[in-house]
């Protein structure tokens, strides 16, 4: 299994970006993709979710939803995050992840623990 992120840069508070993340093995992960992201200092959290099969998707109420959006596409190998609205706030290294296979729970909770694999991380900078 592999996961490449890309999209990370720096953007004026305000601004969009669209991170991307193509992987690969997919029939060794979960249902559950997901986003996360940490902070210097701060612990990895997740910030979005997606169930690769319905296409329902979780966000973390209070930090994202409405500006961040999680989506894949029709082939089921991409997953992204188009955030906007960015806020100096959400300044972190972002992780796409896999999730655990069976852990019917990855999506609603979004915790390390449950996601197996992860991407090298791509970073974003809201100035």
């Amino acid at each position: 299994v592999q996961l490449v992120e890309s999209g990370g840069g720096s953007v004026q508070a305000g601004g969009s970006l669209r991170l991307s993340c193509e992987y690969s093995g997919y029939r060794y992960i979960g249902s559950c993709m997901g986003w996360f992201r940490q902070a210097p200092g701060k612990e990895r959290e997740g910030v979005a979710a997606i169930r690769r099969y319905s296409g329902t998707t979780f966000y973390d109420d209070d930090s994202v939803k409405g500006r961040f959006t999680i989506s894949q596409d029709n082939a089921k190998t991409t997953l992204y995050l188009q955030m906007n609205s960015l806020k100096p706030e959400d300044t972190a290294m972002y992780f796409c992840a896999a999730g655990t296979p069976g852990a019917l729970i990855a999506c609603t909770r979004r915790q390390e623990i449950d996601f197996d694999y992860w991407g090298q991380g791509t970073q974003v900078t809201v100035s």
